[in-house]
Formats: C-alpha cells, sequence, structure tokens
C-alpha cells in the first residue's frame, strides 16, 4: 500500500520546453506525490533533442526509463499511451483532478480546445475541464498566431489556466536551471504545492 500523495496527471507534447516538464516532474516526485505521465510521439522526438533522453514507446520500459531517473517509487510514476483508453486518465471517474500540459504545443492547445479527444493526452485534458478539475497548460510557442490566442483565449474562459513558458529575470538567474526553476515554481504555485525553489517578488534582498 503506497501513501503518496494525490496524483497528478503531467503530460508532455510537442512544443520545444523538455527541461521545463521534465523538472516539474523530478519535483513531484521528491514531493512524494504520485503522477501519471502522457508523453506523446512528437514529445519523445523533443525530449530526446533538448535532453538527451530516449524514452521508450512502451508504457513499461518508459515508466522504468523515468523512474530511475528520477528514483522514483514502485507506481510512484506511471506513463501511459496514447491509446490506453483503460487508464485512469481516460475517465472522469477515476482521472486526477489536477493536470499540467508541460510543454504544450500549439496544436495541443487546439485539439483541447475543440475537444478533439483524438489520443490520450486530448482525451485527458477534456475530462479535466468536463469534470471541473484544474488544467494548467504551458505553451512554448513564438509569436502567437490570432489562432493560437482565439484557442486559448477560449480555454481561459473555460477556467484554464494558460501559463506561457516566459520566465521572469528579476530573481537574477544565473544559469538555464534558475529560469527553468522560475516556471516550475509558478505552476507549483497554481497547483497550490508548497517549495522553495525560488525566492519570490518582495521577499529578497532590497536593492
Amino acid at each position: 500500500m503506497n501513501n503518496f500523495k494525490p496524483a497528478i496527471t503531467l503530460a508532455f507534447s510537442g512544443a520545444s520546453g523538455a527541461p521545463y516538464g521534465l523538472r516539474l516532474l523530478e519535483v513531484l516526485v521528491a514531493m512524494n506525490y504520485q503522477v501519471f505521465v502522457l508523453i506523446s510521439s512528437a514529445a519523445r522526438v523533443v525530449l530526446d533533442t533538448e535532453s538527451n533522453i530516449k524514452l521508450s514507446g512502451n508504457e513499461q520500459k518508459a515508466t522504468q526509463q523515468l523512474s530511475e531517473l528520477f528514483n522514483a517509487q514502485p507506481e510512484q510514476i506511471q506513463v501511459f499511451g496514447k491509446d490506453n483508453w483503460f487508464s485512469p486518465v481516460a475517465s472522469g471517474s477515476a482521472a486526477p483532478k489536477k493536470m499540467v500540459v508541460c510543454p504544450c504545443s500549439a496544436g495541443s492547445v487546439s485539439a483541447i480546445a475543440t475537444g478533439a479527444s483524438d489520443n490520450l493526452l486530448e482525451r485527458a485534458a477534456d475530462v479535466v475541464i468536463k469534470e471541473r478539475g484544474q488544467l494548467i497548460l504551458v505553451p512554448r510557442e513564438t509569436p502567437f498566431s490570432s489562432i493560437h490566442l482565439e484557442n486559448m483565449l477560449k480555454l481561459s474562459q473555460l477556467g484554464v489556466t494558460i501559463m506561457p513558458a516566459a520566465p521572469g529575470f528579476y530573481h537574477q538567474p544565473q544559469s538555464i536551471s534558475d529560469l527553468v526553476d522560475f516556471m516550475v515554481a509558478r505552476i507549483l504555485d497554481h497547483l497550490n504545492i508548497e517549495h522553495t525553489l525560488t525566492k519570490r517578488w518582495g521577499y529578497g534582498e532590497q536593492h
């Protein structure tokens, strides 16, 4: 019997920004959350390109890879394939109430906004919306077209949090990791998870 904190769904889609999602996964595991991981085919390419992680397309092998990478307990990380319609995230009666898509491609934003549900990532997001849960999308695209903005506005009006991967600099980052942690900290804030990744505005040294 595990003693994990409530499960959170973390999805990786095919946008640039794999380090954000990986760091978020690392922190959630360290904080003893159970994480259901969804990874699109394009996201596996991005993971390899940006983080040199060649993640298997097989659920069990990918689960083992990520569990070893982040020293997770058995069953703490569970990877579900894009066509696994029997996974908990596919059903409103079983899916976690909190889901983050990080990074989130413009294509995934569009599919979620239209309720396409053509794969498990899209279905999981659709479930969270219909069950009035918490969905956070971390789009990484620039510039945004009017199509992108219209889709994000639609989702925002439905209660979805749109949090572009746009780290701040007021904490005087000294490394790429500092910038990644800035975004992960903001995601954790919105998930109502306490952390000490970054100093908060107004609480650091005054200049």
